[in-house]
């Protein structure tokens, strides 16, 4: 029986922490009785938050750190009116505004929250102060001091676009939210919860964002739904269910649910080698006189991936290589 390598993209349900997902996949291994591998995850989900969690088998945990770094994109629902402590449902509640923004208003300050911002991190998050957990310090009542950050909301936007949610029920003129002709008697529509889809950087609080937000909109909020729908090259078509992962533990083969570690790298090139290449790249030499674009490839032998590599100036060094048979040989 060989070892897996690869992965698998979990459907991480709420109530669960990515470290217990982490341990359910190994628990399954064991189960099934495959040979022990490495096992680690691609970015951390907050017990609250659901979604796309890809997590790493054998070689492909080489390529973890790199998931770490990737873009992420949320679906997250903000309920105006309440803040609470940990600035998502599962905290106590800290302050009241009876303030509901128009949702034209929603709409209109997104944009101010697009490109490079400075975010304050939650007091409630994994950051260390002074070798401590914040989270750990907040829940023992300590006063948590974290440092602005600069993060990138690459985009960021109502859930269903601008359009597919009516201001009002009459016509509308979108820059003004007003009933077209213009009649000042008519209400604004006012929002109690907003679904917004962003696309962030690393190191990006999607609670730290809806808090901003609320505060720029002269309200308060809290995250009520988060869901990662998208994290580097994965998405949500690849997601398997907990139950999924659970039958491998019974007895379903592993290659219904194992993507191959080469689906953590769709979204950079990839360079054939020959035998010889190969060879070297696996010695962890230099491949001289390449005529490729600068930047980071994967080099494969066949259909095997034989390393992460960099290129510069002609020249590919390895990044990471891997310890995968070679099914030509």
């Amino acid at each position: 029986m060989t070892a897996p390598h690869g992965w698998i993209v979990l459907d991480k349900p709420p109530g669960l922490g990515s470290t217990q997902a982490v341990g359910a996949v190994k628990r399954n291994l064991r189960e099934a009785g495959l040979p022990r591998v490495k096992v680690g995850h691609g970015g951390t989900l907050d017990p609250l938050a659901e979604g796309v969690l890809p997590i790493a088998l054998g070689e492909a945990t080489k390529l973890a750190g790199r998931m770490l770094d990737a873009s992420k994109t949320y679906e997250f629902t903000i309920s105006f009116g309440e803040e609470t402590d940990t600035l998502d449902a599962e905290g106590e509640v800290i302050a009241r505004s009876e303030r509901l923004p128009p949702r034209a208003a929603v709409a209109g300050v997104l944009d101010h929250f697009t490109g490079e911002i400075e975010q304050l991190p939650p007091a409630y998050s994994a950051l260390k102060v002074d070798g401590r957990r914040a989270y750990d310090r907040a829940r023992a009542g300590e006063d948590v001091e974290l440092k602005l950050r600069r993060v990138t909301i690459h985009s960021l936007e109502l859930a269903g676009g601008y359009e597919a949610r009516p201001l009002l029920d009459s016509a509308f003129a979108t820059t003004s939210g007003r009933p077209d002709p213009y009649d000042p008697s008519a209400p604004l529509e006012l929002a109690e919860s907003a679904t917004l889809v962003a696309k962030v950087s690393k190191g990006t609080y999607i609670r730290a964002l809806a808090r901003d937000i609320s505060h720029a909109l002269g309200t308060l909020g809290h995250v009520t739904m988060l869901r990662r729908t998208q994290a580097g090259p994965f998405d949500q078509s690849q997601v398997i269910s907990l139950d999924k992962l659970n039958d491998i533990g019974k007895g379903a083969p592993i290659e219904r649910i194992l993507l191959p570690l080469e689906a953590g790298l769709d979204d950079i090139p990839a360079i054939d080698l020959g035998p010889e290449q190969a060879g070297a790249v696996r010695q962890g030499r230099v491949l001289t006189g390449l005529s490729l674009k600068d930047g980071l490839f994967w080099a494969r032998s066949g259909t095997v991936p034989v390393a992460l590599m960099e290129l510069a100036g002609g020249e590919a060094r390895v990044v990471r290589g891997f310890n995968l048979p070679d099914v030509a040989e």
